[in-house]
């Protein structure tokens, strides 16, 4: 399996020749390499997380491929029609799914409180394989994890709520996500604070830039 950084929220899993995108949102350069995708999911609705026009251009280049997301995502991504969508599937916490080449969990449930004026939504934290991703919570992962994506900065988080995310978790890597709203400042803040954390409880942060991979 190979993971890829791309900017913002969004990562690319490979597996035997074929593509899941995990969160492809506006924050990410419009994705072209979108052939052999099987998987897109989606942790919940807000537009740094999709698209119609990513999510449209994946089914443009992979027609046949499965979302799996929240309800009110996927409502969305009915009513805009997106041609080349073989299934939209909205993903239940303790469910499993295995589509194409790759099997996903899913887990939490709700988006993390942003302001008390603002509503709750739904917000599903996946498993891919080896890898968690918890989109914009701290949900933990039921099962130890290889690898695990930690938010750098958003309004529902603090930094130190991340880094206390990944001493939990204590996965055997980790790496930044969710940090197109920083300045440069706060990246290299956020990696030094992170990297710490993570020798402490014997993993290994990954300083990852956009488009930078490894293995699992």
């Amino acid at each position: 399996m190979r993971v890829t950084k791309l900017e913002h929220a969004c990562i690319l899993v490979e597996e035997s020749g074929r593509k899941c995108f995990i969160d492809p949102g506006k924050f990410t350069t419009p994705i072209t390499e979108a052939a052999l995708v099987d998987l897109v999911a989606i942790t919940h609705e807000h537009d740094d997380h999709w698209t119609t026009e990513q999510l449209a251009r994946l089914a443009e280049r992979s027609p046949g491929l499965t979302v799996v997301t929240t309800a009110a995502t996927a409502e969305r991504i009915r009513d805009a029609g997106i041609e080349g969508l073989r299934n939209v599937i909205v993903g239940k916490p303790g469910a499993n799914y295995e589509i194409g080449e790759f099997k996903i969990s899913c887990f939490g449930g709700k988006h993390a409180e942003i302001h008390s004026s603002i509503p709750i939504i739904d917000n599903l934290v996946v498993i891919n394989g080896k890898l968690a991703y918890g989109g914009d919570a701290y949900d933990l992962p039921p099962l130890p994890v290889q690898a695990l994506a930690v938010p750098k900065y958003g309004p529902w988080m603090r930094m130190a709520e991340s880094m206390d995310y990944l001493a939990q978790v204590r996965p055997k890597r980790a790496f930044g996500v969710h940090e197109m709203l920083l300045a440069l400042p706060g990246k290299q803040l956020a990696t030094a604070r992170f990297s710490e954390i993570a020798e402490s409880v014997g993993a290994k942060y990954l300083d990852l830039a956009p488009y930078d991979s490894f293995a699992l």
